[in-house]
């Protein structure tokens, strides 16, 4: 039993090789291309061409119809828009203001040709430049108003001279009426208009008096320069008190000698 098998076993060990040898030489034979020798004797000789003789190759010219399809007219004497069909547009309506600054202005009251402004009686002064009556509160143009509570400094002494402004701003007033540059139809509150009292301009008299500050480059400058320099108003000193005592040697008035008397007569009696 054992000679016969390893005869079967040599056996199959040979057809094996066999087999493997077979493969191998077939797969050789599929990855080699195989490379046609090309011999010179076969490669025809081309000669040059003779004079007057056309070449083999002609180029062919374009056909007219082909240069007129792919030109076109580079500045035509007319262009014409393409038809737009007016059903399809539609107006938008305008958009709104960016801000309320483009916006037009209300025009000015118109009045008549007589009119010389809007009398306010029995005005009472708020502070200096500002006037209270008939429901307005008119602040006078060209000037700055001293509000009540406001103090000034003059050589380091510090002294109220808001409280000072208006009462001398009252005592110019002493209610008598005003005319202002206020439209009758406006509305009530506040209003900054041009005043007079008579022939005096309100504005002016509070500045040279010192009383208020002109606004830069109003009507009123120079004057206020004037009254700076000159140190009057709330650019100056405080004001001086006047104290007075019910003694006569408290005052400077002159000493007033009594009536003399005069001595008393008898009537007799009946």
């Amino acid at each position: 039993m054992r000679p016969a098998a390893i005869a079967i076993a040599a056996a199959g060990f040979g057809i094996a090789i066999v087999l493997v040898t077979m493969g191998g030489q077939r797969l050789a034979a599929i990855e080699a291309p195989s490379i046609d020798v090309i011999d010179e004797n076969d490669i025809p000789e081309v000669l040059p061409p003779e004079e007057g003789s056309t070449s083999a190759v002609e180029l062919t010219e374009p056909q007219a119809s082909d240069t007129e399809a792919a030109s076109r007219p580079v500045a035509p004497e007319e262009v014409v828009p393409p038809p737009v069909e007016q059903g399809d547009l539609v107006r938008e309506p305008p958009r709104p203001p960016l801000s309320e600054l483009s916006l037009a202005l209300p025009p000015k009251p118109k009045m008549p040709d007589d009119w010389d402004g809007t009398t306010l009686f029995q005005p009472v002064a708020s502070a200096a430049g500002l006037i209270e009556a008939k429901g307005f509160s008119v602040a006078i143009s060209g000037v700055t108003p001293v509000d009540a509570g406001e103090s000034c400094s003059f050589e380091g002494k510090e002294w109220n001279c808001g409280t000072r402004a208006r009462t001398a701003f009252r005592g110019f007033l002493r209610s008598r009426a005003v005319v202002c540059d206020v439209p009758p139809d406006a509305e009530r509150g506040v209003v900054v208009a041009r005043c007079r009292v008579g022939k005096q301009d309100v504005g002016e008299w509070l500045v040279a008096n010192g009383w208020a500050k002109a606004d830069a480059g109003g009507p009123y400058a120079e004057a206020g320069q004037k009254a700076e320099a000159e140190k009057k108003g709330i650019y100056g000193p405080a004001p001086t008190r006047i104290e007075m005592t019910l003694t006569p040697t408290g005052t400077s008035l002159p000493e007033v000698e009594a009536p003399p008397v005069e001595p008393a007569v008898e009537t007799p009696i009946q």
